[in-house]
């Protein structure tokens, strides 16, 4: 009787080790998102807990290093969901810019809303892009999302990386040199209100500045991946309406990732905008024709069952 209590004790063990990664009766994926102060992961984490909350999938959401950094983790086997730039994802399905071969090992999930290319600076006499000549600027981390945005604004306005003086930081750090004086402007490429630009307009008197038309067609008939967008006055206080363009934000998910998985992430999250609201305004954005807009990169399985229930054809693999 010992001899089988212990057989019976040592296959649980075997079990409960091959459970690793599968939740009581569904799967568990880590959800890779951006820096603790941008859109990425304060939205993320409301949405990762909705659908941990309502469904068999429990996600994890953590931080990163954004777009480019969450398909090399999702390719590595790091995580199994990701946060991307539409631009950067189209740059990793094709082997482009960012990417010196072409990753294809993902799908996407839905597309969510659209980030804003934001240049930030506390100098009122900074009021267009032209201004930034001369000026130290942050422009992302090198080779990120953000820097190929900066890169491209400042060519719509025929200038390059070398007429400016470019510092590569994250959000965050950006907000804290503006704060300092350390730099003249920072890009952040987020969807607005983005943290980082919120909490430095408590204490500081912030602007954006504004893209003009003649240059926002200069640069949309260079790249198919931007949009006209208009960030609404007082979306951080007393800062007034901005023009300018956007990308957008989009979640993907390794193809090995359980359909049925993929298919409770999407479900969870557009069923119930209402509640997804109540965690962060972001929700209100979410539409399911916007989910279905992306023809860059195939959907995955679960999302092409989810959205066929919703009446929208995408193309899967």
């Amino acid at each position: 009787m010992k001899k089988i209590l212990a057989l019976c004790l040592a296959l649980c063990m075997v079990f409960a080790l091959c459970a690793c990664g599968k939740s009581a009766s569904g799967t568990n994926l880590t959800f890779t998102t951006g820096g603790d102060q941008g859109t990425y992961y304060g939205f993320g984490s409301v949405i990762g807990e909705q659908v941990s909350s309502n469904t068999d999938t429990k996600i994890t959401t953590v931080t990163s290093g954004g777009s480019k950094a969450n398909i090399e983790e999702m390719d590595a086997g790091n995580a199994q969901l990701g946060f991307v730039q539409s631009d950067v994802m189209a740059y990793a399905y094709n082997g482009e810019r960012l990417f010196e071969k072409a990753v294809d090992s993902f799908s996407v999930v839905a597309a969510l809303y659209m980030e804003q290319v934001q240049i930030v600076t506390l100098d009122p006499n900074i009021k267009t892009v032209a201004d930034l000549a001369g000026k130290i600027v942050s422009i992302g981390a090198q080779g990120s999302g953000v820097y190929f945005n900066a890169i491209d604004v400042l060519g719509a306005y025929d200038l390059t990386e070398a007429d400016i003086t470019p510092v590569y930081q994250s959000f965050g750090d950006s907000a804290d040199s503006l704060k300092d004086g350390k730099i003249d402007a920072a890009f952040v490429v987020a969807g607005a209100p983005t943290a980082a630009i919120t909490d430095l307009a408590t204490s500081k008197n912030v602007y954006l500045v504004s893209l003009d038309d003649e240059h926002i067609d200069k640069l949309l008939a260079a790249s198919p991946f931007y949009s006209k967008n208009v960030i609404a006055a007082d979306t951080y206080a007393g800062v007034g309406e901005c023009t300018t363009v956007a990308v957008g934000a989009v979640v993907i998910a390794r193809d090995d990732v359980p359909e049925a998985a993929v298919y409770d992430f999407i479900s969870a999250t557009f069923n119930d905008l209402e509640g997804l609201a109540k965690g962060h305004a972001k929700a209100n954005e979410l539409s399911l024709e916007f989910a279905a807009s992306v023809t860059a990169v195939p959907y995955h399985p679960g999302a092409v069952k989810y959205l066929a229930e919703q009446g929208f054809s995408v193309a899967g693999k």
